[in-house]
């Protein structure tokens, strides 16, 4: 992974958690936090959340997540952005349109969400359970993992360190998440632009390979080159064999 993505992911897996802040701060309080719309700007509900003021803007944010799920609030095209909800239940929400950007959604239940138009881009989603999830319409690449591991496999194709190389979403060189949206052609592109790489390439998979995707969950997108490839050529393996064929 490249040093800005490195760095920034590093800093989502550090940050303290609402209970971590609960062991140092004392001064907690119930307090209003007011979620915006990301388009109009005006204020789509004002959650009750109990923190302490010296919490963090993404930890609040999270808290006002969770408050809208347990309290039935529009979530949306609400602006999210940065929200720390690492492991949080967001089974069911409706998150349609919703402005993730950069939010932290690392072991996070997101099963039968509504993330339609959901911008993610940025968002850390590893360990995240999206099953049954609805990501809204992705193209559809026959045989996904033979065809990611031939196209990865090809000497200096694969840098785990950035979703796409100096050629862009169009260029030879991606990541696992990149080369799935670069194989989906113009239709797996839009979706990168519209949710992110990562987002984009869950959602191919999951329509792809629904069977693989409930059984094993997201790939690791995260991993060492060999470690991504090693995978890739398993699930290529299996899919082969499947078919009658040999890889």
């Amino acid at each position: 992974m490249n040093n800005d993505l490195y760095a920034y992911f590093s800093k989502q897996m550090r940050m303290d958690s609402p209970c971590d802040n609960r062991n140092k701060h004392r001064d907690f309080n119930m307090i209003k936090f007011d979620v915006l719309n990301r388009f109009t700007r005006n204020i789509q509900f004002t959650a009750g959340i109990e923190c302490s003021e010296n919490d963090s803007k993404a930890v609040k944010m999270g808290l006002s997540v969770k408050w809208a799920v347990k309290n039935n609030a529009d979530l949306g095209d609400a602006d999210l952005r940065d929200a720390y909800l690492r492991g949080a239940d967001l089974r069911g929400a409706r998150l349609r349109g919703a402005y993730l950007r950069g939010a932290n959604l690392g072991d996070a239940d997101l099963r039968g969400a509504d993330l339609r138009d959901a911008d993610l881009r940025g968002a850390y989603l590893r360990g995240a359970n999206l099953v049954d999830a609805n990501l809204g319409d992705a193209p559809i690449i026959e045989n996904i993992h033979q065809r990611i591991y031939e196209a990865a496999s090809v000497e200096n194709a694969l840098d785990m360190d950035e979703w796409h190389g100096s050629g862009g979403i169009c260029g030879t060189r991606h990541c696992r998440a990149g080369w799935v949206v670069h194989l989906a052609g113009e239709e797996g592109k839009k979706l990168d632009e519209k949710m992110g790489t990562a987002a984009a390439a869950i959602a191919i998979y999951a329509v792809s390979d629904p069977e693989y995707f409930g059984r094993e969950g997201l790939p690791n997108f995260y991993a060492s080159n060999e470690t991504a490839l090693a995978d890739m050529k398993r699930l290529a393996e299996l899919e082969a064999n499947a078919n009658g064929e040999t890889l």
